[in-house]
């Protein structure tokens, strides 16, 4: 468990699997609804011809899909990482400001108690 998620790892595997397959659902239903238009205008195909291309332009779109779902996939575990970097440069960074911080206080009071002494 990680990142505030309180889901169980093989709970969050099963919601991400059940949101894959919605998701291909949806793009398979998208592609038929442009197969279905894109053979619209194509009044001379016969009924078979008309199936068999959208069942092609449908497989395409799925295609399509997939391949731009894994680029942004591939992208997104990039930036994370690149994210990530920054976020432990940055605590590091203020980490070494907060230690110089401390150390020029207890300068001023070393300075301040040498000084009364």
């Amino acid at each position: 468990m990680s990142g505030g998620d309180s889901r169980p790892s093989a709970a969050r595997a099963l919601v991400n699997e059940i949101e894959g397959h919605l998701l291909v659902a949806a793009t398979r239903a998208e592609g038929r609804t442009a197969a279905a238009r894109f053979t619209a205008p194509f009044d001379w195909l016969g009924d078979d011809r008309r199936r068999e291309v959208e069942e092609r332009f449908e497989a395409e779109y799925l295609v399509l899909a997939r391949e731009s779902w894994q680029r942004t996939a591939e992208r997104a575990g990039r930036l994370r990482g690149e994210y990530e970097e920054r976020y432990r440069a940055l605590r590091r960074r203020l980490l070494a400001a907060c230690l110089l911080g401390v150390c020029a206080v207890l300068g001023c009071a070393g300075v301040l108690l040498l000084g009364r002494g």
